[in-house]
C-alpha cells in the first residue's frame, strides 16, 4: 500500500516488531493516546460554539491559571489510559502527583508509565492557534505487581520507549517516535482516522527561523541576549526569521518541518526556566534527536539529565543541529 494511505492502525501494527517489549501492550498505548487525541480534537474545533473557552477559575500545581480545555483534555486523556488498563501509572502537568492505576484483577502488571502534558499553549484557544497535547511513555523499574513508585516516573529521558505529540491546528497532526525515526499523520477529519502523511521526519541541519519570548529579553541570560543579536545581524544568510506563536508543540512543529530553533531560557523571572522535564522537555529531545536534531539546557543533552521532581523545570533549546550547537557556544562564554 502507498504510503500516504497507510492509517496510523496499520502502521503501529507494521512496526511492532521495533518494540524492545513487542508484547502488544505499547501498540495499545499508542492507540488509547491515538483515541482520546479524536476527542480532544473535536473539542476544539467547537470552540467557541460551546462553552469551553475561557479560564476555570483553579490552578495547577505550577500555579498557573487553568484553562477550562486543560481540565477537559486532562480528563479524557486519563480515561482513555485508565479505561484500557494498559498503563500502571500516570503523571499530569495538571495534577499535583502521580496516579497508580490498577490492572487486570487489581494487580499493577502493566509495564508502561506515561507522562502528559494534555493541553499545551491552552491560552491560546481563546483567540484560535493552534495549540498541542505531548506525552511521553516509559516502562517501569519497579517490580511488576507491586504500585508504581516516584522512580518510575523519574528516570532520564534516555530511557523513554517512546513520546510524542498532537497538534490541532489547520489540520491536526500526531507525530511520535519509538526510537526509529520519527513519523507524522495527519486526521481525515470525515473519516476519524489518522494517516501517515510525514514519514521519516528530519530536521534540516541548518535553518533560519529562531523562536523565543523577545518580550523577556531584558530578563535572559547574555548568551541568549548574543546569540538573539547573532540572529538578527545582516551577515551572510541572516538576519534569520523570527517566528514565535507561544505554542511550544506548534513553534517545534514548525520548526522541524522547515529549519530553525526554539528556545526557552532561564531568566530573571524564571531562574530554573519554565517549561517541565518530564512532561516537554523530556519527550520533545527524544523526537528531535530522533530527526537528526539537537536538545540542550544550553550547555548539557536535556536526555542526560536525571530529574529529581515531578514537576521539575529546565531552561530548553531545541532545533536544527547547527543552529542548537551556535547557540551552545554563545552561552559556554558565560559559564
Amino acid at each position: 500500500m502507498d504510503k500516504s494511505h497507510k492509517t496510523l492502525g496499520e502502521f503501529i501494527i507494521d512496526n511492532q516488531k521495533h518494540f524492545k517489549y513487542s508484547s502488544g501492550e505499547l501498540s495499545s498505548l499508542i492507540n488509547s493516546i491515538r483515541l482520546a487525541a479524536k476527542i480532544v480534537n473535536h473539542k476544539v474545533n467547537k470552540a467557541g460554539l460551546i462553552d469551553i473557552l475561557g479560564a476555570s477559575g483553579d490552578t495547577n500545581i505550577q500555579g498557573e491559571e487553568q484553562q477550562k480545555l486543560d481540565i477537559y483534555a486532562h480528563d479524557v486523556f486519563m480515561s482513555a489510559l485508565i479505561n484500557r488498563e494498559i498503563v500502571c501509572g500516570i503523571a499530569s502537568e495538571e495534577e499535583d502527583d502521580f496516579i497508580t492505576v490498577k490492572g487486570k484483577h487489581h494487580n499493577n502488571d502493566n509495564k508502561y508509565v506515561v507522562l502528559i502534558d494534555p493541553l499545551d499553549g491552552s491560552s491560546n484557544i481563546d483567540v484560535n492557534v493552534s495549540v498541542g497535547t505531548v506525552f511521553s511513555i516509559y516502562r517501569r523499574i519497579t517490580p511488576l505487581g507491586m504500585p508504581v513508585k516516584i522512580e518510575d516516573f523519574l528516570q532520564k529521558g534516555s530511557e523513554q520507549v517512546a513520546a510524542g505529540y498532537i497538534v490541532y491546528g489547520t489540520s491536526t497532526m500526531l507525530v511520535y517516535t519509538t526510537g526509529y525515526g520519527v513519523n507524522g499523520f495527519t486526521l481525515n477529519p470525515a473519516l476519524g482516522t489518522f494517516y501517515l502523511s510525514h514519514p521519516n521526519m528530519e530536521f534540516p541541519k541548518d535553518g533560519n527561523i529562531f523562536s523565543i519570548n523577545e518580550g523577556n529579553y531584558s530578563h535572559f541570560p547574555q548568551g541568549v541576549k548574543d546569540y538573539i543579536k547573532y540572529c538578527q545581524a545582516e551577515e551572510n544568510d541572516r538576519p534569520y526569521s523570527f517566528r514565535y506563536i507561544g505554542s511550544m508543540v506548534s513553534d517545534f512543529h514548525r520548526n522541524m518541518i522547515k529549519g530553525g530553533i526554539y528556545i526557552y531560557p532561564t531568566s530573571s523571572k524564571s531562574p530554573k526556566g519554565k517549561l517541565r522535564l518530564l512532561y516537554e522537555c523530556n519527550p520533545i529531545a527524544f523526537i528531535t534527536e530522533q530527526a537528526g536534531g539537537k536538545a540542550t539546557d544550553g550547555f548539557n543533552r536535556i536526555l542526560d539529565i536525571q530529574p529529581t521532581e515531578l514537576h521539575q523545570r529546565v531552561p530548553f533549546f531545541c532545533g536544527s543541529l547547527n543552529m542548537v550547537k551556535k547557540a551552545e557556544s554563545f552561552m559556554k562564554k558565560y559559564p
